[in-house]
């Protein structure tokens, strides 16, 4: 599974990037507008970090705006991903940029029968968001699962399952049992994923005992 971070803090990427720990980034505008910098520069700082795709979002609604915005986008760095909402404006840009070369994101999918439509506008990624969806008491993982059950099916369709909204630990999990083959996740659920109490206690008990044997490595 290819883990992408749902950031735009450039520091915090590129700490991640450094451990061999980011297989891409995704952004949308409320992250951008977090960060407080203009969001070509955060953009092109990213790219540059990371060679895997770095998703930037359109904030056009109608077709023609989305094209216009992701054809600009595209022009930033050649590892862009357009990402456009699951819209009927959004899947025809997917279309009309996957068709110019593009990598296209298809964002805020939360059906399966939505995720098939993505596929077929061609998408590189689909973000189906399954906190969003265990929020309101729906389980967002069987959303998960429908939409690789139904995309192996149909071994034509290459648009890869990017999970989003991720929250702790287990939705990482489960999605890689499903076979999913993205997640995107916040810095702090990355590290999480290092944390255990085991490891931590191990690792004073060596510690303790090598202190014992007065030796040094260096």
């Amino acid at each position: 599974m290819k883990f992408f971070v749902d950031s735009a803090d450039v520091g915090e990427i590129r700490s991640l990037a450094e451990a061999g720990l980011v297989d891409g980034v995704t952004t949308n505008p409320s992250l951008i507008a977090k960060s407080g910098r203009p969001m070509a520069s955060v953009i092109a700082e990213i790219c540059a970090i990371t060679p895997g795709p770095v998703s930037a979002e359109v904030t056009a609604l109608e077709f023609e705006g989305m094209l216009a915005e992701g054809r600009h986008l595209r022009r930033i760095a050649p590892n862009v991903a357009v990402k456009v909402p699951l819209t009927e404006a959004g899947l025809r840009a997917c279309r009309a940029l996957t068709e110019e070369g593009a990598m296209v994101n298809v964002t805020l999918c939360f059906s399966p029968a939505q995720a098939l439509l993505a596929a077929k506008a061609g998408a590189s990624f689909i973000s189906p968001f399954v906190g969003r969806l265990d929020d309101i008491a729906t389980d967002g993982m069987q959303l998960i699962a429908d939409i690789v059950a139904i995309y192996r099916n149909y071994p034509q369709y290459r648009t890869e399952v990017l999970v989003a909204s991720v929250r702790h630990p287990m939705h990482l999990v489960q999605a890689a049992k499903i076979g999913a083959h993205v997640a995107t996740l916040p810095a702090s659920v990355i590290r999480s994923l290092l944390r255990h109490p085991l490891t931590d206690r191990g690792l004073e008990a060596f510690l303790t005992d090598w202190k014992k044997t007065g030796q040094s490595i260096l």
